[in-house]
């Protein structure tokens, strides 16, 4: 069985796709046996960084260093996000600078790369629009969801990281049923 923490990275705490989608995933790798917990960034209570001094200061708000806890707890990660102007929503993106501090999410290095220190743990990266998604991935080139992959969780450490990329969440009610019925089917299977 797998440890699986479900990060929900919308910034509102109202009912949203992603909101259920979450559920269905964890519904899904509940039913195999999994452990899971839950993550919902709109709940959070977090300051900005706004300067460098900030961000390698040791004192960490109280909900981030239990996301931290929940973090290293974890086996593989399923985190989901709306795309918001090309990219995770700023709240989202806070709240990953809170978290991926030096020395807890990578060893910053003087010469040469930083070692990831989340190794170890896989994820799934859920993405929702209203644009389709081939218009997204062939026209946009997908740029803000390969970035997150690349640049936020392959650079910790973590890997393999399999995405996907839900596009028009405002269609038809049966293009949504079918996205529940895999994520359900993801969760079963923790991948």
């Amino acid at each position: 069985m797998t440890r699986i923490l479900v990060i929900n990275g919308h910034p509102d705490s109202g009912r949203h796709f992603l909101h259920v989608a979450a559920d269905a995933y964890a519904a899904g790798a509940a039913t195999s046996g999994h452990e899971v917990r839950r993550l919902d960034v709109a709940a959070l209570e977090f300051p900005l960084i706004r300067s460098e001094q900030q961000y390698h200061d040791n004192a960490l708000p109280e909900d981030i260093a239990k996301a931290q806890q929940d973090i290293l707890w974890a086996e593989h990660l399923l985190i989901l996000f709306p795309l918001w102007l090309g990219d995770a929503p700023a709240y989202f993106k806070a709240f990953l600078e809170q978290v991926a501090r030096p020395e807890f999410a990578f060893v910053p290095k003087e010469h040469g790369f930083p070692q990831g220190r989340l190794a170890g743990r896989s994820a799934r990266l859920v993405v929702s629009m209203g644009t389709p998604t081939p218009i997204y991935s062939y026209y946009y080139g997908g740029h803000g969801v390969k970035s997150f992959k690349r640049n936020i969780l392959e650079f910790v450490g973590i890997h393999p990281v399999r995405y996907a990329i839900i596009g028009s969440v405002g269609g038809p009610a049966r293009h949504r049923e079918k996205w529940l019925a895999r994520l359900r089917h993801w969760g079963e299977q923790a991948a």
